[in-house]
């Protein structure tokens, strides 16, 4: 199927242009201390994992600290849908940065004197997950209120998704460096200071004001007309869906599988390192396409996108060389990118934004949830079934649902610029 792109009229064409957004002084504020942030919290993971090793700690100990992480996220979220409908996304985020903050100066402090028992660890980072759950529904609400011009909103998903994409990158890369020369505490308290930045930034906006929430429902009642809302929009909840099976079927074992793979002939973790480095790369070449153009189908281009997704799983599976695998890899990055600007600006340009918290809770909630199973499971069913068997299953379900998917109309069909109502 063809699908055509719009571009944003030739005005706007010129390479300086595709950044006019960066001239408008909230988002500007916003993205520099988002950015910041970004790169404190990309490297966090690699010292907390050599925290947790370097203090004794074997496999089970780091899977439990890695899980007291997520489990809040997914607890809270619907939650702070909520909450960011009522009280406005500006103030739950910077409360968001500051207690996450804290918690990493608090958790640097602990390492730096040699007091960071398991238990412990365990109940900061859970309390970094609860600061990041409820952060994630607040910043799909926030987005649309740092622009004056609603075709501008792509451009502001665009440039954000790149931050991300370079922070993968960068962070882990300096996180190794600095916890192999300096001690983890280090690296996590440059997280907590860079959550400060964030906090700041969000401090200084002048955001329009808007009406919120007056707390006089319970939260139940508004989740359940958030709820409504939701399945009130097929071409929502089909794409969350599928994102969401997607995770557990095909990104959890390809990140379980692949350093396996990697390790028995791919190079180890020099080879899965250069695999993860170009899935990145991938993602910034794919959201640098992405400033100054508008799909005129954005979920249709999505789809097509979220294809690539099958390439780097088939490759391990067919056991392809190193050179093959970080091609797939490449692709996929290219396509994440793609799919993550054109599903959020999709998002905040179709749902009222006095819903966007909590749909966006609904939808991060649906993307996410089943991957924590999906990671632990992939190991024991690829001893059941084979590495290989578990590795292609993802790769022939992500074609086989991006094909159905696309053949759903109110997927295919929706264009940019429908009435948001329809």
């Amino acid at each position: 199927m063809a699908v055509d792109i719009e571009r944003i009229p030739a005005r706007r064409r010129r390479p300086g242009d595709r950044l006019a957004v960066l001239g408008e002084r909230d988002f500007r504020w916003f993205f520099l201390g988002y950015t910041t942030s970004l790169v404190g919290s990309s490297m966090a993971p690699v010292a907390v994992a050599f925290a947790v090793l370097d203090g004794g700690g074997g496999g089970t100990d780091l899977g439990w600290v890695m899980a007291a992480r997520i489990l809040p996220v997914v607890l809270v979220l619907l939650a702070g849908g909520v909450i960011a409908d009522r009280l406005g996304s500006r103030g739950v985020m910077l409360g968001s940065d500051v207690l996450r903050g804290l918690v990493q100066a608090l958790f640097a402090g602990l390492l730096a004197a040699g007091h960071a028992p398991v238990w412990a660890m365990v109940g900061l980072v859970a309390v970094w997950g609860l600061g990041e759950g409820l952060f994630m529904p607040a910043f799909g609400a926030i987005v649309p209120r740092l622009v004056r011009r609603e075709e501008s909103i792509a451009d502001a998903n665009t440039l954000l998704g790149l931050s991300r994409s370079v922070s993968t990158v960068v962070g882990p890369a300096v996180a190794g460096l600095v916890t192999a020369t300096q001690g983890p505490a280090v690296v996590l308290l440059v997280d907590a200071v860079t959550y400060g930045a964030g906090a700041l930034a969000l401090a200084g906006l002048r955001l329009p004001g808007r009406v919120v929430a007056d707390g006089g429902e319970s939260v139940l009642r508004e989740l359940r007309a958030g709820w409504s809302e939701f399945a009130a929009r097929p071409w929502l909840w089909i794409t969350t869906a599928q994102m969401g099976l997607f995770n557990l079927l095909v990104w959890a074992p390809f990140l379980v599988l692949g350093p396996l793979t990697a390790q028995r002939g791919l190079g180890g973790a020099g080879g899965w390192g250069l695999v993860m480095g170009v899935y990145g790369v991938g993602a910034v070449l794919g959201g640098l396409l992405m400033l100054g153009r508008v799909p005129a189908r954005p979920l249709a281009v999505a789809s097509v996108a979220a294809l690539g997704w099958a390439l780097p799983s088939g490759a391990l599976a067919a056991g392809a060389s190193l050179p093959w695998v970080a091609a797939g890899a490449l692709v996929a990055g290219f396509g994440s990118a793609v799919c993550g600007t054109l599903y959020s600006s999709t998002t905040q340009r179709w749902v009222p934004v006095e819903l966007l918290g909590r749909l966006t809770s609904f939808g991060v909630l649906g993307s996410f949830a089943l991957g924590p199973l999906g990671l632990a499971v992939a190991g024991p069913l690829a001893g059941r079934f084979g590495t290989d068997t578990v590795l292609l299953l993802g790769a022939v379900w992500q074609l086989a649902s991006g094909a159905v998917v696309l053949g759903i109309p109110a997927v295919r069909n929706r264009r940019w610029d429908d009435d948001p109502e329809d």
